[in-house]
């Protein structure tokens, strides 16, 4: 039986009683280095939301609860996580000191377990079903094979502990491999093959991967074979154009359209999050999108048909 649906008929940020005729789209502005562009970006992209269904159904972040957030803040709705203050100290460690996550970092459980408990506040507060656990970084000057074994088995205690946690409150774990050549050489995750082994040994069914296209690409390529490899484990999917992580539709190396093709035809009904740096203005730079959505027979302010 055919039925029509909106554009994009899941919620931002909300949990979802419908299912996308294709696939939804979430974009995550990066900020330019020097400049007040990204956060122009994200101020033009708030207010493009009250706009046109095609605008609307776009916004400056993921749905991913990443939050970095001081410790005397309190959960306000509906702020989303490109809203929340900055802080030195936060759920994903202190920057100022380096770190780029807790999950991973043997003797930094404590921490971790606190900066869970604050990330479920926010991600309550927006209806965020799913947080991002950061691994993080090899310590400085450590050899990575010499400590890769501490830090796995600190790794799967705190998913463990996380799983339990995000169970109680019928949300799911994402765990994100960031490739470690050109982005984090120190990121203690950064292949999906390593992702999955963990998630084999943790053996949770609310632990998913988080499979950023543009840091695959770049530690492994061969993007077919592991969507399709990997697609019973995946809870959310990124994308930038590889190598300059851009629009995907600027020069690179990554054939999104195809890309896109096979999420569909693999069943994926999740978010993608457009989590690249645009090269010019913001809302111009999403014609990509348009163009997508025309290749797939929607229509600015079209609604398309799905077939049950």
């Amino acid at each position: 039986m055919g039925k029509r649906w909106p554009l994009c008929p899941i919620p931002f940020f909300g949990r979802g009683h419908f299912r996308p005729v294709h696939i939804a789209f979430l974009v995550l502005l990066l900020p330019a280095a020097g400049t007040g562009r990204g956060e122009e970006a994200r101020r033009r992209v708030a207010r493009a939301r009250q706009g046109p269904a095609l605008q609307r159904n776009i916004a400056p972040s993921r749905c991913v609860a990443q939050a970095s957030l001081p410790a005397s803040s309190k959960p306000t709705a509906p702020l989303g996580p490109a809203n929340l203050p900055p802080s030195p100290s936060h759920p994903a460690g202190d920057p100022n000191k380096g770190e780029m996550g807790l999950g991973a970092v043997p003797g930094r459980q404590p921490a971790f377990r606190k900066g869970l408990a604050m990330a479920v506040q926010y991600a309550k507060a927006v209806d965020c079903p799913r947080i991002h656990l950061m691994a993080g970084r090899v310590p400085v000057g450590a050899d990575r094979a010499a400590v890769a074994g501490e830090m796995e088995t600190t790794f799967i205690e705190n998913l463990r502990y996380a799983a339990d946690v995000l169970a109680q409150e019928d949300m799911i774990g994402l765990i994100e491999p960031i490739n470690s050549r050109i982005t984090d050489p120190r990121y203690f995750l950064n292949t999906p093959h390593q992702a999955a082994a963990i998630l084999e040994k943790v053996g949770r069914p609310n632990l998913k991967l988080q499979l950023d296209i543009f840091h695959c690409q770049i530690m492994d390529g061969n993007l077919s074979r592991n969507l399709e490899t990997y697609f019973p484990l995946i809870g959310h999917i990124q994308i930038a154009q590889v190598p300059g992580r851009n629009e995907p539709d600027s020069p690179g190396e990554v054939n999104f359209p195809y890309l896109f093709q096979l999420l569909e035809s693999l069943g994926y009904t999740g978010y993608v999050g457009c989590e690249y740096a645009p090269k010019g203005d913001t809302v111009e730079g999403l014609g990509w999108l348009r163009s997508y959505w025309e290749s797939r027979g929607l229509q600015h302010g079209e609604t398309g048909k799905a077939t049950e």
